[in-house]
Formats: structure tokens, sequence, C-alpha cells
């Protein structure tokens, strides 16, 4: 295989005000490699893949490709130079088909489009590299893992040979995180070089073949992937020591705080997503909720935290009934919620830090009076929770957008843990967070356990959800289908459960117990 420099990148440097993104980096990309770009959130990865793509100019240093030095080129003298680029939130129309959008602004025929046309090049291409699609459906009906294919398929219909995938399993499930290895595998096999930009180090370790590490806007090193463990790389990454696996000790539970009594929910369409669910969470332990997102667990969170209307069955917390609640009295009543998408549902982008650390809780006392903000309150409140949730920001009157996702992601946490909650609901708490803030958020939950705070955690992550619970239920089909202390439960169990083969559990358990 040649392995001759496909990309090169010397010395390239990105100022913004305030902030040097990118600082003096370079980087060789062998032809046909997995060369995974590793670094914390607001490390500089995403700034540089968008100078390569053309979305972003250099200030100082030099891009070559296939030995050619390129000046000022735009997305679209990107594509001509093969490369095609898959960025974290996804740019597809969503009425047309998935073959409409791959054709989108480069159709098959300039008099007239031809849709069937469209549908034979879609097929041809996921065919050849085992992404799985149907070329006519809307994608506004596509699950996420699916809508990512479509992107690929997008590039790959304009002939890139160098793809950039940008945080690509950030919002995919983990049977689809399998998938995308898949298609990686055989993008690689077809001779594609995939630049591969993530913070997590199982995912680097198992699909990369090189890797270089950036902090601070500054490569730290590259390295052969056969020749380091996340340990080293997580060390590089955040500048220390970083502890992979979560240590708590042994769970004290109190009474009963949450408590859900049949409890039913129907989704946008009208049909029941939530089919009749009991459960409760007591002080001082974590009840994980597994499940392959789309069984439920959206419309459960929101029925739980008045966001959604209960169509039957009741939810309390402790002598409180909170059935149908609006969100304030829940709030007030000490229910906490962090929520699954910090975007929509966690932060306004264009308020400050102070000001999101308040939301919701705004009207108390220390942060208005007589309908007037308190900003002397606010501002040595917020100054105080910044340093105890060690939140990386110029201060706390910059805009929130400007933060990293990590540390956006903190401020969430941090505004509903700073509040002194009976109990948490805290959804997807890790979500495209890098190793360092997943670190410290898992501590304060547990820290928050370890105070008598009743915790439901709702994470698509399997390993959390083993790692931080106490007890699991498993959601499938809207339903709990298994619960028992997380101890018991094996990886294979759980996945099967998730994926609704309670039967082949059962065989399994027997067969076990046979022996």
């Amino acid at each position: 295989m040649d392995t001759s420099p496909v990309l090169e990148i010397s010395n390239i440097t990105k100022v913004f005000p305030g902030v040097m993104a990118n600082d003096h980096i370079s980087i060789s990309i062998e032809r046909g490699e997995v060369h995974a770009v590793l670094g914390e959130n607001g490390a500089g990865k995403t700034t540089l893949m968008n100078m390569i793509y053309g979305l972003y100019q250099p200030d100082s240093g030099e891009i070559r490709i296939n030995g050619k030095a390129v000046h000022n080129h735009t997305p679209a003298d990107a594509l001509k130079l093969g490369i095609g680029m898959v960025h974290q939130h996804f740019m597809l129309v969503d009425p047309l088909t998935v073959a409409e959008n791959v054709v989108l602004g480069n159709e098959p025929t300039r008099m007239m489009f031809s849709l069937d046309q469209a549908v034979e090049i879609t097929s041809s291409l996921s065919k050849k590299y085992g992404l799985s699609v149907n070329p006519r459906s809307r994608i506004e009906d596509l699950p996420v893992g699916v809508r990512q294919r479509v992107e690929i398929l997008k590039a790959l219909y304009r002939d890139a040979s160098i793809l950039i995938l940008d945080e690509p399993t950030a919002v995919l499930t983990p049977p689809e995180v399998h998938e995308l290895y898949d298609t990686i595998a055989n993008l690689k096999a077809d001779g594609k070089t995939i630049i591969f930009i993530t913070h997590k180090l199982n995912e680097t370790m198992h699909i990369s073949n090189r890797i270089t590490i950036l902090r601070d806007g500054k490569v730290m090193q590259t390295l052969q992937t056969a020749q380091t463990n996340p340990q080293e790389l997580a060390r590089l990454m955040v500048g220390r020591d970083v502890v992979l696996r979560v240590n708590k000790t042994a769970c004290h539970p109190g009474n009963q705080v949450i408590c859900l009594e049949d409890v039913r929910v129907h989704d946008n369409r009208g049909l029941e997503a939530v089919k009749g669910i009991s459960f409760g969470v007591c002080a001082g332990e974590i009840y994980g909720i597994a499940g392959i997102e789309g069984n439920g667990q959206t419309e459960l969170i929101e029925a739980i935290t008045g966001l959604r209307k209960v169509t039957a069955g009741s939810i309390r917390l402790e002598d409180k009934d909170l059935t149908g609640a609006q969100p304030s009295r829940i709030l007030n009543a000490g229910l906490g919620h962090v929520p699954e998408d910090r975007n929509t549902r966690g932060i306004i982008s264009q308020y400050s830090v102070a000001e999101n650390l308040i939301l919701g809780y705004h009207h108390q006392k220390r942060f208005c009076n007589h309908q007037f903000l308190n900003n002397s309150g606010i501002s040595d409140y917020s100054s105080g929770v910044v340093a105890a949730f060690d939140i990386k920001t110029t201060g706390i009157n910059t805009r929130i957008d400007t933060l990293s996702g990590g540390n956006a992601q903190k401020v969430v946490v941090a505004r509903v843990f700073s509040q002194s909650p009976r109990a948490l609901v805290v959804a997807q708490p890790t979500r495209g967070v890098d190793v360092g803030a997943t670190e410290y958020i898992h501590q304060q939950m547990l820290n928050m356990r370890d105070a008598g705070v009743a915790i439901l955690l709702i994470s698509s992550d399997l390993e959390e959800v083993r790692s931080l619970s106490d007890r699991i239920g498993v959601l499938y089909q809207g339903q709990i289908v298994a619960e028992k202390p997380a101890a018991e439960f094996t990886e294979k169990e759980l996945g099967l459960f998730m994926a609704g083969a309670a039967s082949a559990v059962e065989q399994q358990n027997a067969g076990g117990s046979s022996q």
C-alpha cells in the first residue's frame, strides 16, 4: 500500500478573538490510513478540520494535498481535491429523500432531474460500501445512524478520497457505532483515507492506525495506535493522569423518593411510547435505564419532568403527587433535571454563563429583588459555581456558546447540582463530552448519590450505565423488561434484553444453571 502523505499540514495557526484555536500545528496524514485526531472539547480539532475543508482560512502555515499547496480554498475546492467532510451536525434537507440529498447540487442530469437515476446511483454506492439505506426514504423519517450514512454517501458520490468524520459517534447508539466501524473498514479497504475526529479513547484504539493528540490548540504527539494505550492517551489529552474507571463506594439506599406506578405516555404521533412503567428510586442510589434510543426514553424523561402529558398512572416525589404538574412546580419540589440535549433544553446559547447558571431558578430571592435581577447576588453565586465545578471560561459574563461542549455541559450539571435537589433525572450526562469532563461529571453524580440524593440515570452509553448504576432497568419498546442490581447483569445479558431477546436470556441462564 502506498503510504506517502496524502495530506500535509505545516505550522497551521488560527486565532479567534481572545482564543488561540490552533497553534503552529503540523500533521502528516498517510494515504489509506485511519488517522484519529484526539483531544478534549476545545482542543482545536474541529477548527483544524474546518480549515482543511475550506470553511476557515488559516492565519499562517500551509496545507498540501497530494503534494500541492492549497490557498484560500473553499468547500467546493476541497470537494474537487477529493476531500469530503461529515460534520457533527448533519447538513441534510429533511423533507427530501435519501437519493435527492445524495445528488443535491451535483445532479446526474443537467436538463431534467431524474429521481430514478439518483436512486440507482445511491443504491450502487450503498451496496459497494455496505451503507444500508432506502434511497426513497425521507430524511425526516430516518434515525440518526442512517442519516450519517447518507452524509457519507454524499461525500462518496462526489469522489472523495479523503473523508473527515467529525465526532461521528457522538449521537450514535452502540449498535450504530459498530455499523460505522464496519463502514470505515470498507472505505479503508477501497483505498480511502479517513480522518477520525474524536475525544473517545476506546473507539480511537479500536478503529485507527495512528493517533495525533491535540491539547490547547497544540500537537502533543503522534503515535502508532498499536504502541499506545488509553491511559497514555488520556494523560496526553488532559495533561494529568485520568481515572478511566468509576470508583464508587457501596450503596446504602434510604426511603423511596421517586415513584412511578403504571405510567403511560404517548409520543408526538399519538402512539403509546411508555406502556405501563412502574419503578422506584431510593435516596442514595443511582437507578439506571439501559436501552437503545427510541424505546421510550425521551417520552419517559419528559413525563417525569412535566414536559409531556401523562395519559395514565402516577408520578410521585416522596409525598408529593407530581402527575401532570408544571415543570416549575416539579423543579420547586426538589427534582432537578439534566436534559438529554443541552443545546435545545439545557442552555440559551446567546446568554452568558452566569445567566445560564440561574435559568429556572432566577425567581429565587438571592437572584432577584422585586422582579429585578440582583446582579451582585448572581455574580457571587456564579463565580462560586464556576470555581467549584471547574468550568473553563474567560468569565461569568462570557456567552455560553463560546465554551467547549464539555464546559457547556458542566454549566448545565452545575446549575442543577448546586440547588441541593432531593432527586435528579440525569439524561445523557456525558454525550459529546471529553474524557476529563466525563470523569468530573461522573464523580459529581457519585458525590450527590453519597449525599443521599435519588438519581435516575438515562444514557445510551452502556458502559456509563453499568459503571454508575446501583440498579438497572432495561427499557424495550416502552416497557421495563428486566430489573436487578447492576452487578448481577452481564454485558451480554444487557445487550440481549436491550435488543428484545428476553427468551435468549432465559435460555442462556437455563443453560448456565444446568452446567
